[in-house]
């Protein structure tokens, strides 16, 4: 008797695993009975957390749902916000700059104030489906905002109101309270072999 090869299954054996694994996936399809808002987070210390996160408001909108972002740390709007301006969309981009640039922590705490007032009131706005905070785990993990003040204000949302919360060092509270953790890490990247940014892949 041949032993089974499972980089090259025969079609009898590719058949008899498929079903096995659509048979679980439909048991678990059939589990999942509960609908309401899912706190996400995207965070570690590679590429693309913000942009998985401007993917999922492009799908809101795309269903014809309001989304709101709230961008702390970065002075303007990310390009993307100029492709998915709508009426559906609001884009608040309160920060002052790279944290090493403005050197001014007062500063800094007083714009991510702003922005925290500005994700508040999306959060209570019952036509709002989405709000996204690009970068908050920055502000938390720098002692911008208190992140308990955060944390509970995430968990006591809306029950049907999406988050999504970007930025390296999320707080372990910030993870603990999540639906959906995402911990995007770098194994290469075009900077550090002296490959500058460019229009289109980093802003």
């Amino acid at each position: 008797m041949t032993t089974p090869d499972p980089a090259h299954p025969t079609e009898d054996q590719h058949q008899k695993k498929m079903a096995e694994v659509k048979a679980e996936m439909k048991a678990r399809t059939d589990a999942a009975q509960e609908r309401r808002g899912i706190l996400i987070v995207n965070t570690g210390n590679g590429k693309g957390k913000s942009t998985a996160g401007f993917g999922v408001v492009t799908r809101t909108l795309a269903y014809g749902r309001k989304a709101v972002v709230v961008q702390f740390i970065k002075a303007t709007p990310d390009t993307a916000e100029k492709v998915l301006r709508c009426d559906n969309l609001t884009w608040h981009a309160v920060g002052g700059g790279f944290t090493w640039d403005t050197q001014d922590r007062a500063g800094d705490i007083a714009l991510c104030e702003k922005g925290w007032a500005l994700a508040e009131a999306a959060m209570a706005d019952p036509e709002v489906s989405l709000v996204m905070l690009d970068e908050m785990n920055i502000v938390l993990s720098m002692n911008y905002l208190d992140t308990d003040r955060v944390v509970a204000a995430l968990k006591s949302r809306r029950p049907e109101l999406h988050m999504i919360v970007t930025g390296r060092d999320a707080p372990e509270s910030l993870i603990a309270a999540a639906d959906l953790v995402s911990d995007i890490q770098e194994l290469k990247h075009p900077f550090n072999n002296g490959i500058m940014a460019q229009p289109g892949i980093e802003f």
